[in-house]
């Protein structure tokens, strides 16, 4: 990335434009349908979310290294706000205050392109946090707090900030953009159709909405679009847009239905609205706490010196 930022490649300029555009339309169509189902009424809400969002993302992520890895680190700080919202401990101010250390650290490491201090960091939070009842002293739910905190960590922390790491990678801020986009695309489309071809329940006791017909289609479907948008891969083959198409349609959905079972077992379903759409800001990160990490490695594997 040069030092002016992607925001003054025509490649970045083409990808923002073809972007908003598609949510335009697609907006525009799902709008004049909400009447019809209620699964347009909630693809409708996050498509109304993201047109206010994405500009500003892709203003964002276009600025100079190191900006959009400081992006990367708020969202993940968020995420973990709202973890903690809707497990009822954020007035543990000393386990939050861990998670965030951690999660900054993770940054900085990324940023330092220390990988080897990066995968220790659960261990070294997992560590820390036993000490908290010892500086607290105290025990009382202390094994809640610490399992929870070290959740939140490996999952909207460690985990997630894997984009960070594939964004250091050859054309990473767009390997990272395709990702997202392809995730939110999925799970969009997988939403829309089930109301149509969803008779057969993937896990009915959490999550009614995702069939296994729609998950098919859907996942069909983010392939196809995977294929068209392959441009921004840092080569067409095979192996970067299948793989990327793959990873994103069901490490996506594992992703958002692991969060739904710690929503369901909290009781609490959403904690505070996403700006002006579905769900909360938890919502838009949960399908890519499996994602990022998922095809970072396979692409280590299958892809020679895919990390130099």
């Amino acid at each position: 990335m040069n030092s002016t930022g992607a925001l003054y490649s025509p490649v970045y300029q083409e990808t923002m434009t073809w972007v908003l555009s598609f949510l335009f339309v697609s907006g525009l169509f799902v709008y004049f349908f909400r009447r019809k189902s209620y699964y347009f009424v909630v693809s409708w809400a996050s498509i109304k979310s993201w047109l206010f969002v994405a500009p500003i993302l892709f203003l964002l992520m276009g600025l100079p290294e190191p900006y959009p890895l400081v992006v990367i680190t708020v969202i993940a700080l968020l995420g973990a706000k709202v973890f903690f919202q809707l497990m009822g401990m954020y007035h543990r101010s000393y386990f939050v205050l861990v998670c965030y250390a951690g999660i900054i650290v993770l940054g900085i490491l990324i940023h330092l392109h220390r990988l080897d201090f990066y995968n220790l960091m659960p261990m070294i939070v997992l560590g820390v946090t036993c000490l908290v009842p010892l500086v607290r002293n105290n025990y009382k739910r202390m094994i809640q707090y610490m399992s929870l905190t070290n959740l939140a960590f490996v999952f909207l922390g460690w985990c997630f900030m894997h984009l960070g790491l594939i964004m250091q990678l050859p054309k990473g801020l767009y390997q990272a953009m395709y990702l997202v986009i392809l995730t939110e695309f999925c799970d969009n489309t997988n939403l829309a159709i089930s109301r149509y071809i969803g008779r057969f329940k993937m896990f009915d006791r959490i999550d009614l909405k995702r069939s296994y017909e729609s998950t098919l289609v859907s996942a069909a479907l983010t392939i196809l679009l995977a294929f068209g948008m392959r441009s921004l891969l840092p080569d067409q083959s095979e192996v970067y847009w299948l793989t990327s198409g793959i990873v994103a349609s069901f490490g996506g959905l594992l992703g958002d239905l692991v969060m739904a079972v710690i929503r369901r077992d909290a009781g609490i379903r959403i904690v505070g609205p996403f700006i002006i759409g579905r769900g909360d800001f938890l919502h838009r990160m949960d399908r890519l706490i499996f994602v990022a990490p998922i095809y970072y490695y396979v692409m280590l594997y299958v892809v020679p010196g895919y990390v130099s």
